[in-house]
């Protein structure tokens, strides 16, 4: 009997990112005859964001806080190529990278993840970390934390995000010398008894907010405001705003502030490309950027990766419109927020273990 498809059709999956390391893991589980499944990913390894404040907090090591992108696509029966996709040549159906040959796909999907990078700061980049990518900033993190004097650290971006780093930080750090700044309000996208929650948390570990505060420069010793005032740091790290990361922008995507604008399918705006994760705008029903999205992509992207190969009937994504965020409190407690209901404890921080793991 004759195949449906050709002996070997190529998927390419372009980054480790949440969605990808989970279709592997549902590929080994089924994988499809005459398809060559590949990953494409700067390292080995894929730091999950949802452990990080964990991991900075000290209560996992880095290997805990690493997805196994090799054992993952060894189950698949994928191959892994350790490289940084840096353009798609649409083309001729070929993912350009950074130090290999080009790879060809007939269905290549997109999971890169984002950057909190700041560049437009000045000086950021010379002496700043951005808390995304997470590799690099979680091996920055750990040279730093286990030094002898670690010294006074500033996060920028009041967010949950930035919230939660100070937090373990300050854990890890055992108190220590820690601020929190914005350029507007911190914590300003949660609830009411949920921001009281954490701002109480963050008083207890002495952690200093200065919301409201513009930041001119970053030097090797200090955070410079824009009233000329310097807070002293020795790790500045970024966590404000999600910035996509720039070969996008060369791809020829239909883009939304640089993110891949993807229909219900998680097609892009070329049908031979998905894009999943923080690097890709939901065009159809706009959401934060948050790992449990990712997740949950994950499914539907399995599936219509399937069907562009088979012809198959394709699935829509219904992403939810709120969710349940566990935000850690440094050490191993967490509290709950979702449609206002509020709760903590330590249990909760055991839910979010166990979800995490």
């Amino acid at each position: 009997m004759q195949s449906l498809i050709p002996l070997t059709r190529d998927v390419v999956l372009i980054g480790g990112g949440h969605s990808h390391a989970l279709v592997l893991r549902q590929w080994g589980m089924k994988p499809l005859p005459g398809a060559r499944l590949t990953v494409i990913n700067p390292g080995p390894t894929a730091p999950y964001t949802g452990m990080l404040p964990g991991f900075v907090a000290g209560h996992y090591t880095r290997a805990e806080l690493d997805i196994d992108l090799v054992r993952l696509a060894r189950f698949a029966g994928a191959r892994i190529i350790n490289d940084r996709a840096i353009g798609i040549d649409r083309v001729a159906k070929r993912v350009v990278l950074q130090d290999r040959p080009a790879v060809a796909y007939d269905i290549a999907s997109i999971d890169v993840g984002i950057t909190s990078d700041l560049p437009d700061l000045p000086g950021f980049a010379e002496h700043g970390v951005p808390a995304k990518p997470l590799g690099g900033f979680a091996s920055r993190w750990d040279a730093f934390a286990r030094s002898a004097q670690p010294g006074p650290v500033v996060i920028l971006g009041g967010g949950v995000a930035g919230a939660e780093l100070a937090m373990a930080c300050a854990n890890r750090l055992g108190g220590g010398d820690i601020t929190l700044i914005d350029r507007s309000e911190i914590l300003a996208e949660l609830h009411p008894k949920t921001k009281s929650s954490l701002f109480g948390a963050m008083a207890k570990l002495n952690i200093k907010l200065l919301p409201n505060t513009p930041v001119t420069k970053i030097t090797q010793t200090a955070v410079v405001l824009e009233d000329g005032a310097q807070i002293p740091s020795t790790l500045t790290i970024g966590a404000a705003g999600a910035k996509p990361q720039d070969w996008l922008a060369h791809t020829g995507l239909d883009l939304e502030n640089g993110f891949v604008r993807i229909e219900t399918s998680l097609r892009s705006s070329d049908p031979a490309i998905f894009a999943v994760g923080d690097c890709a705008h939901m065009g159809f029903a706009p959401r934060p950027k948050a790992g449990v999205f990712a997740v949950r992509q994950a499914p539907v992207l399995t599936h219509n990766l399937i069907a562009a190969l088979t012809g198959g009937p394709e699935k829509r994504f219904n992403p939810q419109r709120d969710y349940l965020k566990l935000v850690s409190l440094g050490a191993k407690r967490a509290v709950a927020d979702k449609a206002g209901m509020r709760l903590a404890g330590p249990l909760l921080w055991r839910l979010k273990d166990k979800i995490d793991r």
